[in-house]
C-alpha cells in the first residue's frame, strides 16, 4: 500500500534538531517523510537541485512548514519558472511578498508550489519569531521600522522577507492557520490531533456519501413508480400524450419560458431553434465555468443559468422534436408545465447590465468557449 508522502520544508542549519525529530515522528505514523537533507528527493542531473525540490513537492500529499530564524538560500532564477505567480496572487490578500519575488528563498518557493497544487500545508512558527512578527506588524508603516533589530532573526536584512511571507500565509483565502511552537512536543501534539481529526472526517464523509447515495436511489425509484402509476391511470390517449410531454419537455420549456421573459405564445409556434433564439433576442450563448451558461441578448444584457452548455445543446434537439407536434398538443403540454408552482430553473437570472462590463478581462473573464449555436440575422 502507498504511504502518504509528507514534504518537510524549512531551513536546515537552524532547525536541524527539529527536522530530525519531526522525521521520526512522521515515520512512526507510517507516513513517508520527504526531506532534502536525507536524500529523499530525486536530484535529476539535468536540472538544478532547486528545481528538483519543487518537482518533488508535486508528488507529495502534504507539506509541513517550519519557520525559524533563517531566511534560507535564495532561489535560482529558473526555479521561478516552475510557479504561476498570477494564480498565487489571487490566493491571499498578503501581496507585499511579491513586490520583490526574485529575492524569495527556495524554502518559500517550495511552499508556494504546494499552495499552487492545492496540497494541504501545516505551518509552524518559532514562538520568538512569532513575537517579533507581531512587533513588525505594529511598526512596519513607521519610519523606524528599518532601525528595529529583531532578536529572533538571524540576519536583520532578511526580516522583511520572512515577516511578509508569514503575512502571505496567514492572509490566505484558505488553509491559513499558523501555529507557534516552543518545543517539538508542541508540533507533535498539534499534528497528532489534526491528523486524527482529518481521518475521522474522511470516514464520516464517506459514510454520509454512501447514505446520500442510498437515499437518492430510493427517491429515484419512488419517482419512477409514481410516474408509472400516473401514466397507467390515464385512460385518454390525448391526456396520456400530454402527461408524457410534460415529463419529457418540462426542463426545456421552463428554461425557454424564463429566458424569453415569459412570452408564452412563442413556445407553441412551429419555428426552428434558430428562429426561436432570434425571436427572443438571443445574440449568442456562451459556455462559462462552474457549470454556468450565459445567454447574451441583443441589448448586451444577459441571463446566467446554472446549467451546463451540454444541457442547452440537448434542449436545442428537444425543441426540434417538440416543434413538430400539433398545436393543441403543444398548448396542452406548455399549460401543464407552466401551471406547476414549482419551476425547475429558479436559478436562471437576468443580469440587467452589459455582459462585457460584468465579465471584462480585468475582472477575470470566466467565459471561455462559444457554442456551436449561432443566431441567424437578416439584412
Amino acid at each position: 500500500m502507498a504511504n502518504p508522502k509528507i514534504f518537510i520544508s524549512s531551513t536546515c542549519y537552524d532547525l536541524n534538531v527539529v527536522r530530525s525529530q519531526l522525521r521520526g515522528f512522521v515515520s512512526i505514523f507510517g507516513y513517508e517523510p520527504v526531506m532534502s537533507d536525507y536524500a529523499d528527493i530525486l536530484y535529476d542531473p539535468r536540472s538544478h537541485t532547486h528545481t528538483s525540490c519543487l518537482k518533488e513537492v508535486e508528488n507529495c500529499d502534504m507539506l509541513i512548514l517550519i519557520i525559524g530564524s533563517r531566511f534560507g538560500g535564495k532561489a535560482i532564477p529558473t526555479a521561478f519558472e516552475e510557479l504561476n505567480f498570477e494564480v498565487l496572487k489571487e490566493l491571499s490578500s498578503g501581496q507585499a511578498v511579491f513586490e520583490e519575488k526574485e529575492s524569495m528563498s527556495i524554502t518559500q518557493l517550495e511552499v508556494l508550489k504546494a499552495i499552487e497544487n492545492e496540497i494541504p500545508i501545516f505551518t509552524f512558527i518559532d514562538s520568538s519569531v512569532n513575537h517579533d512578527h507581531l512587533v513588525y506588524e505594529k511598526n512596519k508603516d513607521k519610519e523606524i521600522i528599518n532601525s528595529i533589530i529583531f532578536p529572533s532573526i538571524d540576519k536583520p536584512e532578511t526580516a522583511n522577507y520572512i515577516f511578509e511571507f508569514i503575512n502571505f500565509l496567514r492572509l490566505r483565502n484558505e488553509n491559513n492557520n499558523i501555529t507557534p511552537f516552543s518545543r517539538m512536543e508542541d508540533i507533535e501534539s498539534y499534528l497528532r490531533k489534526q491528523w486524527s481529526g482529518l481521518f475521522q472526517r474522511l470516514l464520516a464523509e464517506q459514510r454520509n456519501k454512501q447514505l446520500d447515495e442510498k437515499r437518492m436511489d430510493y427517491l429515484s425509484n419512488q419517482i419512477a413508480d409514481i410516474k408509472t402509476a400516473i401514466m397507467t391511470s390515464i385512460s385518454s390517449s390525448d391526456l396520456k400524450e400530454t402527461a408524457k410531454g410534460a415529463i419529457k419537455y418540462r426542463r426545456m420549456i421552463d428554461f425557454l419560458y424564463q429566458i424569453s421573459f415569459r412570452q408564452h405564445e412563442l413556445l407553441i409556434k412551429g419555428i426552428t431553434w434558430k428562429e426561436l433564439l432570434k425571436a427572443i433576442n438571443v445574440k449568442e450563448i456562451l459556455d462559462g465555468t462552474n457549470r454556468f451558461t450565459h445567454i447574451i441578448l441583443d441589448n448586451d444584457t444577459f441571463f446566467e443559468a446554472r446549467i451546463s452548455i451540454r444541457i442547452v445543446d440537448d434542449f436545442s434537439r428537444q425543441w426540434e422534436e417538440f416543434s413538430h407536434l400539433n398545436i393543441d398538443s403543444k398548448q396542452a403540454i406548455v399549460n401543464a408545465i407552466l401551471d406547476d408552482p414549482m419551476p425547475i430553473f429558479r436559478l436562471v437570472k437576468h443580469v440587467d447590465e452589459p455582459y462585457k462590463e460584468v465579465y471584462s478581462e480585468d475582472k477575470q473573464l470566466i467565459v471561455d468557449t462559444k457554442t456551436h449555436i449561432e443566431v441567424e440575422t437578416t439584412s
